[in-house]
């Protein structure tokens, strides 16, 4: 049996360090409670191997286990050099224009239109995750002059970035619409839609989606910022991708933005990772530096419900070694007092809605009997969200008939979940609770279990019951 000492959810990237499944299965015995698919890299064979493997592993422990599949997003790239690459100087002008021909220190193909006429004299472009900074001094019809700002050399098809604009490209490309149809096809619980700009391109995704997973808006530009309130009313949960964030953004702005959505994410309800760079020196070091521990328990500290590791566990030389210290640091950071008075101070307040307060008045309740566990029979998983909402101090089980609602539930903060089948009824939820607590290891004889339901039973959208149950 595989148990979690921690609320704070756990995602690990799968790739070429972690794709083997004896490696899958250390890293879910170690911590792992969401797997991430980058459809950035790797055959849809891979991804739909490894899907299966995280499948098997859910029967071998018996314990969902939820899978993100994340699309790669509309890359800005520009093109090649004859050489290779090119030095900069300070002051240099640069050349980027249409023309296919290899590049040099004069001129520098840029195959983006789109980002040539959303530009104007004064704009900066970032280069090389923000190493080259170069300023627009001109513009044409199909080119643009820049001074570079800072940088010393650049080289063959590296990506760029241009803060503050808003950029004519569609929601999915060709190739996110070909892999968001196959990570559907595959089972996937979770897409992640990559460079959100504004809540228009989650419409389109959702649509696409049509019911058949979950979606998650990575808020890695400031316009994705900027309209976060609308983004989140249409989708089910939110990355705060601080990657490509971080390069658009002053660096100084990020740890306050990165505060901002968790809390706007958790007072609406949907889970939020944490991500990008957060042991970051691990991928080659069998151990963090100081910076890079304060980091994730800065994100707990802020109350996120997951935090996630990429090329930790991609490609990095100490996969396991990663999951196992950022449980540690999970851990430690919710055994401090302080910690519990931050989540408690910003818990957000009960919505004027019955299955919210009931939801509210079951974490109360729960604290006040010192409960084992908050249990919820749901079937959307809509009254688990809310139960993680408050951040309750023990752990919250997710029963639910509906297997893809156990999967996408793991992502939140505190929750366990299982699939029954065999519960038509009240009488029979509290009669089975106690059975399933003492028998999934969250309780013993004695210990006092508080939960919710809906009757009639089984309904979408009808907690409307608490019930405090004992355990025998």
């Amino acid at each position: 049996m595989i148990r979690r000492y921690r609320q704070t959810k756990i995602v690990a990237t799968l790739g070429p360090a972690s794709g083997e499944p004896d490696m899958m299965d250390d890293l879910f015995q170690t911590g792992v409670d969401v797997l991430r698919m980058n459809f950035s890299h790797g055959t849809h064979d891979d991804h739909q191997k490894n899907l299966e493997t995280a499948r098997a592993l859910e029967k071998k422990y018996s314990r969902p286990l939820g899978i993100i599949a994340d699309l790669q997003g509309p890359k800005l790239r520009i093109g090649r050099f004859k050489e290779g690459r090119i030095d900069l100087t300070e002051g240099m002008l640069l050349r980027f224009d249409l023309n296919e021909e290899e590049g040099d220190e004069s001129r520098i193909p840029l195959p983006h239109p789109e980002v040539i006429e959303a530009l104007d004299v004064g704009s900066d472009i970032l280069l090389d995750d923000g190493k080259v900074r170069v300023r627009v001094t001109e513009k044409g019809n199909d080119y643009l002059v820049t001074e570079v700002i800072a940088g010393q050399a650049l080289s063959n098809n590296k990506g760029f970035n241009v803060p503050g604009a808003v950029l004519p490209l569609p929601p999915l490309t060709e190739k996110d619409e070909i892999d968001l149809e196959a990570a559907i096809e595959m089972g996937a619980d979770w897409i992640a839609q990559s460079f959100v700009q504004r809540a228009e391109d989650v419409i389109y995704t959702k649509k696409k989606i049509a019911g058949r997973a979950a979606l998650m808006a990575k808020i890695e530009k400031p316009t994705a910022v900027e309209h976060i309130d609308d983004i989140l009313e249409h989708v089910d949960g939110i990355m705060v991708a601080r990657g490509d964030l971080g390069v658009e953004l002053p660096p100084e702005k990020v740890p306050v933005i990165q505060k901002q959505l968790v809390y706007k994410a958790r007072k609406a309800g949907k889970p939020v990772i944490v991500a990008t760079q957060m042991l970051e020196s691990m991928i080659e070091n069998a151990a963090p530096t100081r910076a890079e521990a304060s980091d994730v328990a800065t994100a707990v500290f802020d109350g996120a419900d997951a935090v996630m590791l990429s090329a930790e566990t991609a490609v990095g030389k100490y996969p396991i070694e990663a999951v196992s210290m950022m449980t540690r640091i999970c851990q430690s950071t919710e055994a401090d007092s302080h910690y519990r008075r931050l989540i408690a101070a910003s818990a957000p307040d009960a919505e004027h809605d019955p299955s919210d307060a009931i939801t509210v008045a079951a974490v109360q309740v729960a604290r006040d009997i010192e409960a084992a566990v908050i249990v919820n029979y749901t079937t959307s998983g809509s009254t688990t969200l809310r139960t993680a909402r408050q951040r309750p101090e023990g752990p919250v089980l997710c029963l639910t008939q509906n297997e893809s609602t156990a999967r996408r539930v793991m992502l939140s903060y505190g929750v366990r979940s299982l699939q029954v089948t065999n519960v038509e009824n009240f009488a029979e939820a509290v009669e089975k609770t106690a059975r399933f607590v003492k028998d999934e290891g969250y309780g013993q004889t004695g210990d006092k279990v508080v939960l919710t339901a809906g009757v009639p039973f089984g309904v979408k959208g009808t907690t409307n019951a608490l019930r405090i149950v004992d355990v025998e």
